[in-house]
């Protein structure tokens, strides 16, 4: 008996999306191709592996017991892969990567026509977006996230602290005053990325101090809160990799200076829990952990 592999890897990705449309469009295959697809491999087993109506599909018994096996199968498969490309030098095959909208576009996609340039033969498939995608759902290798973590079966791997300090523009501070005290923060515009934040401050005697702070407006994309601030719009929090330049420049202040931010958040790269990390992903992380901490020295290495 011998599989398609493509048929495989489908079958896997529509038991775990649920939808066989969206499984077929990440391999490009129409929603004809992909119902025969499924079919042939049906036919390879002589077992129907799914339940399908018209509103939703689900796996027959045989499917689920199928299905522990071809993931295994799958992995085997790209274990193998990853031993000979380590022995033989090349690394190759598509590479899913997520991150964050702001820490993509500083970090990660300056330096991607080096890493291209080094390994010509991976195919890089790079989402940008600040929506936390499950990476298992979404058949992602790769996933640099910001912040804590929280309990997960990822595998993670710290990169880098992310110190984040409150900062705000000398004419909105010359406009509204300068806050003396974290208490001070309630009577401020703060940028947030929640209705109503709270933001976790330690003064230098290590009292902590916990602050409801809000504003008109919330926005998901740590830019924006930047250039809000930058705009005048009042008080924003944000990580130094941002924010260095504009504090050199004189763009943007500091605002309670002694105090520090008790996130203490940390730029992490998740992958889905597995045996081995393949070939491709090993390269990548490694490139581009070491092009992470280059870029945060030189962001604000002088300033804290």
């Amino acid at each position: 008996m011998s599989f398609d592999l493509k048929n495989l890897q489908l079958f896997v990705r529509v038991a775990t999306l649920g939808a066989i449309g969206r499984a077929g469009a990440e391999f490009g295959f129409s929603a004809t191709n992909t119902s025969q697809r499924l079919q042939a491999l049906e036919s390879e087993l002589d077992v129907k592996l799914l339940n399908r109506t018209t509103r939703a599909i689900s796996l027959t018994p045989d499917g689920e017991l199928f299905l522990d096996h071809a993931k295994h199968i799958l992995e085997d498969i790209e274990d193998a892969r990853t031993a000979l490309s380590r022995t033989s030098g090349t690394v190759s095959g598509k590479l899913r990567v997520t991150a964050s909208a702001s820490f993509g576009r500083s970090h990660i996609v300056p330096f991607v026509p080096d890493f291209l340039g080094l390994y010509p033969h991976v195919q890089l498939d790079l989402n940008l977006t600040d929506t936390v995608i499950d990476i298992v759902e979404q058949g992602y290798d790769l996933a640099f996230r910001i912040g804590d973590l929280g309990p997960s079966s990822l595998l993670a791997q710290k990169l880098d602290d992310d110190p984040r300090m409150l900062v705000a523009s000398p004419k909105y501070l010359q406009r509204a005053g300068i806050p003396q005290s974290p208490a001070d923060l309630t009577d401020h515009a703060c940028r947030t990325m929640q209705p109503r934040e709270i933001w976790h401050l330690i003064d230098r005697s290590e009292t902590m101090h916990d602050v409801r702070v809000s504003g008109p407006v919330t926005v998901s994309l740590g830019d924006a809160i930047v250039d809000w601030t930058l705009a005048g719009l009042g008080i924003g929090k944000a990580s130094l990799w941002q924010t260095g330049e504009h504090i050199r420049a004189g763009r943007l202040v500091p605002v309670l200076p002694q105090m520090r931010d008790l996130s203490d958040s940390k730029i992490w790269a998740v992958r889905p829990p597995g045996r081995l990390m393949h070939a491709r992903v090993k390269a990548f992380l490694d490139f581009m952990r070491a092009r992470i901490i280059e870029t945060n020295k030189a962001c604000y290495a002088d300033l804290i």
